[in-house]
């Protein structure tokens, strides 16, 4: 993905990851937090969160691009250290955590959202999950030549449950009924 923080000072990309941290905690519990108290929150004055973020629009899309990209981070770690069926699960659960985020943001972030922003974050996506599929292809777990997008457009009901006391259960039961269909 292009990166447009690279030439900034060490203290601004610190002020920008307590931003965008803050406004990822503060957006998973209301989608109509302000932005006074997100920058109240990591520490920053409004200036600060405006200079970085000059509108709502501008944070929601900051959010769910450091989501997609830690996720994309993720997939590949996972393999690494984890069988594939526990890290295709670990992945799912932690796709459901941005899902309750990104769940009462959705409206924002449609609007916000570009073409560009797409082509950066759709791809890395499938490159995640066909990683993910691949390994348990390989160890038998999962059949073979599954299709990454056929299996992220189905992860899609992640951040279509409903908040609330069991939104997790929820999506833990449809991860379980989704690699049920993985299974060789």
């Amino acid at each position: 993905m292009i990166d447009d923080r690279d030439d900034l000072r060490a203290d601004a990309k610190l002020n920008r990851e307590r931003i965008l941290d803050a406004a990822r905690e503060a957006f998973a519990a209301s989608a109509d937090a302000s932005l006074n108290a997100i920058a109240k929150a990591a520490g920053v004055g409004p200036g600060t969160l405006y200079r970085h973020f000059p509108s709502r629009e501008a944070l929601v899309l900051g959010v769910y691009r450091k989501e997609i990209e830690a996720l994309t981070a993720l997939a590949p770690a996972l393999v690494a250290e984890r069988p594939p069926e526990a890290a295709f699960r670990t992945w799912c659960d932690r796709l459901a955590q941005y899902g309750r985020v990104k769940h009462g943001l959705a409206d924002t972030l449609h609007a916000a959202i570009t073409g560009r922003d797409r082509e950066e974050t759709y791809g890395p996506m499938v490159e995640a999950v066909d990683r993910l599929l691949k390994a348990g292809a390989a160890a038998g777990v999962f059949r073979a030549g599954l299709d990454a997008e056929d299996v992220l457009l189905a992860l899609g009901f992640l951040w279509r449950i409903k908040p609330g006391a069991g939104a997790k259960a929820q999506a833990e039961r449809l991860i379980d009924l989704l690699i049920a269909g993985l299974r060789a």
